[in-house]
């Protein structure tokens, strides 16, 4: 099966490129780096030309109110207006969970706005929410801090591996579709200035996180539960501690000896 993935070289597409080819589909990386750009439709129709599925886990470069809605807007506009052509059945495209609970957040908004195209297109979809990643507590911790300090929501969070999110787009890819949402997460519920602490601390950062209930997350405060899955959600089992010293072995491996 010929799967498209537009966002195909980045940090969640590189790997579903690689487990949807290790399972024997025609996995195609789609971004401005292989001459396709959603955002003006160039090299939409000769990428798609063929293909069953296409899988959205693309980001706006800009997280500026108007820059992510006229990214996500257009360019979900433009994929599917190429799909359609192309005789593509099947959308997958990569959310977050709690984008309906954060309306304050431009981002939040963006995605909002794109799922509502998906749902409106007439082509079968799937979407998959996913909570934040365990890669992205380092830029968590950057965005907050202001000089030694790191302010951050007490809200509750569960993050999730990156290789787990992967693994379920392209399962997700490679069935039929949901005409849904399915919800994925890690395996704790944490507050975010506790994950944000417990990782600066590892790494022996000597930044103070302070649990401040106006902090914003994506230019929205948080209520308790506002990133927490349902019930229904599907959970893995890879950790923190777990990642982190996957993370520690990779590093080891790729470090030369002397």
């Amino acid at each position: 099966m010929k799967i498209v993935v537009i966002g195909g070289t980045g940090l969640i597409g590189s790997k579903v490129v690689s487990k949807l080819t290790e399972h024997g589909h025609e996995a195609i990386p789609a971004s401005p780096n292989s001459g396709v750009s959603t955002l003006t439709g160039e090299g939409l129709a000769e990428v798609l030309e063929g293909a069953q599925v296409v899988v959205d886990v693309s980001n706006s470069p800009s997280f500026a109110d108007d820059d992510v809605m006229n990214f996500f807007t257009t360019s979900t506009t433009n994929v599917l207006k190429a799909e359609k052509l192309a005789g593509v059945t099947h959308h997958v495209a990569l959310s977050v969970v709690g984008t309906d609970r954060l309306p304050d957040s431009g981002y939040m908004r963006a995605k909002v706005a794109q799922e509502t195209l998906i749902k409106n297109s007439g082509i079968p979809f799937s979407l998959v929410h996913a909570t934040q990643f365990y890669e992205f507590v380092q830029s968590i911790a950057a965005a907050a801090t202001d000089g030694n300090t790191v302010r951050l929501s007490h809200a509750l969070v569960r993050p999730i591996a990156a290789e787990d999110v992967a693994t379920t787009v392209a399962r997700t890819a490679a069935g039929a579709p949901l005409n849904g949402t399915l919800d994925i997460a890690g395996p704790d519920e944490i507050s975010l200035d506790d994950l944000v602490r417990g990782a600066l601390a590892r790494r022996g950062d000597p930044r103070e996180v302070v649990a401040d209930a106006d902090a914003p997350y994506f230019g929205a405060i948080l209520a308790e539960r506002t990133l927490v899955p349902g019930p229904d959600a599907t959970i893995f089992s890879t950790t923190f501690d777990e990642w982190l010293e996957t993370q520690a072995a990779q590093t080891t491996q790729a470090t030369p000896a002397s």
